[in-house]
């Protein structure tokens, strides 16, 4: 995540949306799971809201990459680990038809109210020809309310993205970093990412960082 961060030249940043973009399969959950065990073992909190999957289905990726976790680095005291993991974190989910930023607002007013406000938000599986401005709008909005930061993923057409889909780049200024994930020639090679927004940075060079598709854990490329 540091040298992502670094790629990224000192990462999303509060306040802003982060979008990843990939075809179906190829990793956008293992990633957003990666990045939102990083905030939670930086102590920090996390709203999972996914629009695409069950909340059985995404909280197994986080057990998945947790025990991974675990293994690759002999994490002392998982167990409690994992207890405060599960307490900061929530994974809510909703038909792509009736998700709205209103309903995040209301999911997150719930959770801080509760003690738990989000350090970061993650929407998986948003439908890029559905949104709306107003909408986008009103979550980086919240992203600068809470002072945290937005992570979105979307479905793209194929495997390889070669630049943003037409559907978000109209929104390209509410954006501030996009990533494309690039699967491999053979099924057990790493899944590479490419930024195709880096904030205002005209470099948009590899990243150096990938996916591995066994440990669903990220790696130097």
């Amino acid at each position: 995540m540091r040298l992502l961060e670094k790629g990224l030249h000192g990462g999303l940043g509060i306040g802003n949306l982060g979008f990843v973009i990939a075809g179906h399969g190829v990793g956008k959950t293992p990633f957003l799971v990666g990045v939102a065990l990083d905030e939670l073992l930086r102590g920090g909190s996390v709203m999972h809201v996914c629009l695409d999957q069950t909340v059985s289905h995404v909280r197994t990726y986080y057990d998945t990459v947790f025990e991974t976790l675990v293994t690759s680095t002999h994490l002392e005291d998982a167990g409690l680990t994992h207890a405060e993991i599960d307490k900061n974190r929530s994974i809510r989910a909703y038909a792509p038809s009736d998700f709205t930023s209103s309903k995040l607002r209301q999911a997150v007013k719930i959770d801080s109210d509760a003690g738990t406000r989000p350090t970061l938000l993650i929407v998986e599986g948003l439908d890029l020809a559905g949104v709306d401005r107003e909408d986008l709008m009103d979550i980086r909005a919240l992203a600068e309310e809470l002072a945290a930061e937005v992570w979105i993923s979307a479905p793209a057409d194929g495997e390889m993205v070669r630049e943003l889909p037409t559907a978000l780049a109209r929104f390209e200024d509410l954006v501030s970093v996009a990533l494309a994930l690039e699967p491999g020639r053979g099924t057990s090679d790493p899944v590479a990412l490419r930024a195709l927004k880096d904030h205002d940075n005209p470099d948009t060079s590899a990243l150096h960082v990938a996916l591995d598709p066994k440990t669903l854990l990220l790696i130097r490329n």
